[in-house]
């Protein structure tokens, strides 16, 4: 549960640095950032928030009703000491930051950090994967005439959805290292629909956000 609660306050801090939201927004932004499989409740949420609030990392302010709501509403935003706390934990980059749930949300807010930090939290994880796989695929040759065809087939699956994902981290790392203008890929066709539509658009995700990033500066 801690662990979950540290990466719903990264969130919370990551989406607030863009701007200010109240509470119903926040728990939309940060369902569609965290999966249909992880849906967080108000449960969840509040509680965060109210630590966050104790700690002095966001604030509360009140707006004024609304026809709608006919009741204030509560608007959250980051503080000083906020967007310090969200540079601090954007800038680490141990194995806390690969893990599956911190993860996905460092990488939804990759913008927001230099190209060393992508690359050593994109190779973390890469490694972590790399050395899942090898377990998995050891375990597998051991027990493959001990289960039925549905357990081997789930194992396969599993082996699959990781392989594909070391070698989207692989494209992004590529990326990365030698950034290409996005028109590139468009002039020599490389958007069309193939085997490796999830490699591409992983290459194009971090090619786009490093434009947009130089186009800032």
């Amino acid at each position: 549960m801690a662990r979950r609660a540290e990466t719903i306050e990264l969130a919370v801090l990551g989406l607030l640095h863009e701007s200010p939201m109240h509470g119903y927004e926040l728990r939309k932004r940060l369902n569609l950032m965290l999966g249909w499989g992880r849906v967080l409740s108000y449960g969840s949420l509040y509680p965060a928030l109210k630590k966050m609030l104790r700690k002095h990392l966001i604030e509360e302010e009140t707006q004024s009703v609304t026809p709608v709501t006919r009741r204030p509403r509560i608007v959250y935003q980051l503080t000083p000491a906020g967007e310090r706390e969200f540079t601090q934990l954007m800038s680490e980059v141990g194995p806390m930051a690969w893990e599956d749930d911190n993860f996905d949300i460092r990488f939804a807010f990759f913008g927001r950090t230099d190209m060393e930090i992508r690359l050593r939290v994109l190779e973390g994880r890469r490694s972590r994967l790399q050395e899942r796989l090898d377990r998995v695929q050891r375990e597998l040759a051991m027990t493959q005439k001990e289960v039925d065809s549905y357990a081997r087939e789930l194992q396969r699956h599993g082996v699959e959805s990781v392989e594909r994902e070391v070698r989207w981290l692989s494209s992004l790392i590529d990326a990365e290292r030698n950034p290409k203008p996005v028109l590139d890929e468009q002039a020599t066709g490389r958007g069309e629909l193939g085997d490796d539509d999830g490699v591409r658009d992983g290459a194009d995700v971090s090619r786009t956000a490093q434009s947009s990033q130089e186009n800032e500066k």
